[in-house]
């Protein structure tokens, strides 16, 4: 292994690889890779080794997207490389300890952000070079540093990420560690139009309607598209780091399948069977490239798993599933107390379009605003995510009819920002219609559109359908699970008829007023 025993003395630039790489919390894995894939004779990891170790390929039959770049097979095939070339120092035996560490700390040490991005580009431009294909980005490079110059066409941006994808997918199947592996590759067609209306001159004033724009020439200035997916999708530069932590992690434990087998097949039938769904493949990977901690986990188990039961685990309601209505709704999310994922399709002029909510906490029957945190996100055809605006808290609104009289009812219905009575998104008790107003009268959520020349004016549009998913892990199910049992067990008991009250009919007080009726006149003893 690399480490050097206490006998031996460590150089100070092996003691510097060392502490960078134990402040990422992987060198114990970083010394078993190293023990496992190193010659004993050299003390070096052969490059062959290496490469294998990040090797990407995938036959992609299946295929979501109405564009498909020819490139995009022989690109992945040079993924490993560009990562080689990029962070781990070649020796002429492979690559040393030292290398190994500081190749590590380069790509998965802790870094802004933009950094990370860069890291990115850098490897998706030279394998765009490698596969024999032309791209408008330019690295320039110096011992010292590196700038990224240049655009990306649209298509080029959907080869990044669907290369993204791809890494994502791997680090949660081991059917790509090795081998082939076949899989459906998602539309995110939705995450290329709002580059190309974000970052091309003259983007605003394309048909977003049309997702064409895809194919088109447009140039995409790399200084644009860092500020894009920097407010858009903060977390696509983490795919990169994952996969390289996912793969050296499988080194380490030896982990690995040598032949794809039948569940990556599979693959492609499951993300067929998703597609049922608002919440597909493709637009759940798009809302994780925004969230953190538990619920990226919880929406990326919802993108990737192979077993479309897991997915209904996580799926509390759907509309044409449990009946439409605000009733059919509540009686499905009560006792969810954990973050709620909201997704609504609608259709208005010849047009449909999607857009979704997310709180971080339960929903509650109040007639005010309530909630701590939240996001609006524009689903389809262009993607969009609102966060708070931190100058008001009315992230959701939820009311269902008040058991008693009301001089000034309130709103019957579920919305999302704005204040009542001009609610930003505001959607009726029967789940029928759907009403959006423009930023203008919100001050909870970031200003922007959630669908294509929305207007001034308010927008209402019939509803298709609403899915609500719940993104707080298995112990908040679990917590849900148990208040609806209690809820039933009180329900049957309040339902429940002592038949022994009844069954006495000489002491009833039918019987009583019976015999009332039949003989008003005769004399009763009162009985004391």
């Amino acid at each position: 292994m690399g480490a050097s025993s206490s006998s031996e003395q460590v150089s100070p630039e092996q003691r510097e690889a060392e502490s960078l790489a134990a402040s990422t919390g992987a060198l114990t894995v970083l010394e078993k890779t190293f023990s496992n894939l190193s010659d004993p004779v050299t003390k070096t990891i052969p490059i062959d080794s290496l490469k294998e170790c990040f090797k990407l390929s995938i036959d992609y039959q299946n295929c979501e997207a109405s564009f498909k770049p020819e490139s995009f097979p022989g690109l992945l095939n040079h993924v490993g490389d560009s990562i080689l070339d990029h962070f781990f120092l070649l020796e002429k035996d492979g690559v040393s300890w030292i290398s190994f560490l500081n190749g590590y700390t380069k790509c998965c040490g802790r870094m802004a952000t933009s950094n990370s991005l860069n890291n990115l580009l850098k490897v998706f431009g030279t394998a765009v070079v490698k596969s024999g294909a032309t791209t408008g980005l330019q690295i320039e490079s110096s011992d010292a540093d590196y700038k990224i110059n240049g655009y990306l066409l649209p298509a080029d941006l959907l080869m990044l990420l669907w290369m993204c994808w791809v890494m994502s997918w791997s680090c949660r199947n081991l059917q790509l560690y090795k081998g082939n592996a076949t899989l459906g590759l998602p539309d995110i067609s939705n995450l290329v139009l709002s580059a190309v209306s974000s970052c091309a001159e003259g983007g605003t004033e394309l048909n977003l309607w049309d997702d064409n724009a895809v194919g088109s020439d447009k140039q995409l200035p790399i200084g644009k598209l860092h500020v894009w997916v920097l407010k858009t999708m903060p977390y696509l530069p983490d795919c990169l780091v994952q996969f390289i932590q996912s793969r050296l992690s499988n080194s380490a434990s030896q982990q690995g399948i040598s032949e794809p087998s039948s569940s990556s097949t599979s693959e492609s039938r499951s993300t067929a069977q998703s597609n049922r769904y608002l919440l597909a493949p493709g637009r759940a990977w798009s809302i994780s490239l925004t969230l953190r901690s538990t619920m990226r986990d919880e929406i990326l188990k919802i993108c990737f798993a192979p077993d479309r039961d897991e997915v209904k685990e996580n799926l509390l309601y759907r509309s044409s599933l449990h009946g439409k209505g605000l009733s059919r709704f509540w009686s499905n999310v009560e006792g969810y107390n954990g973050p709620i994922l909201v997704l609504i399709s609608a259709t208005a002029e010849d047009h449909s379009w999607s857009i979704g909510a997310l709180t971080h906490q339960g929903f509650e029957n109040k007639d005010t605003f309530y909630g701590k945190s939240g996001s609006l996100y524009a689903i389809s055809p262009v993607f969009g995510h609102l966060t708070s605006s931190g100058k008001e808290k009315n992230f959701v609104y939820s009311h269902l009819h008040s058991t008693g009289y009301e001089a000034k009812p309130k709103p019957v219905g579920i919305a999302f920002g704005g204040s009542i009575g001009n609610e930003r998104v505001f959607m009726d008790e029967d789940f029928s219609r759907i009403t959006v107003r423009h930023h203008a009268y919100d001050k909870t959520y970031q200003s922007g559109a959630l669908f294509p020349n929305q207007g001034y004016l308010p927008t209402e549009a019939q509803v298709l359908e609403v899915e609500v998913w719940g993104l707080g892990g298995e112990k908040v199910k679990e917590a849900q699970n148990m208040f609806q049992k209690r809820e039933q067990l009180f329900t049957e008991q309040r339902r429940k008829v002592d038949l022994k009250t009844f069954s006495n009919w000489e002491d009833s007080p039918e019987k009583m007023m019976m015999d009332m009726v039949s003989n008003p006149n005769a004399v009763r003893r009162e009985e004391r």
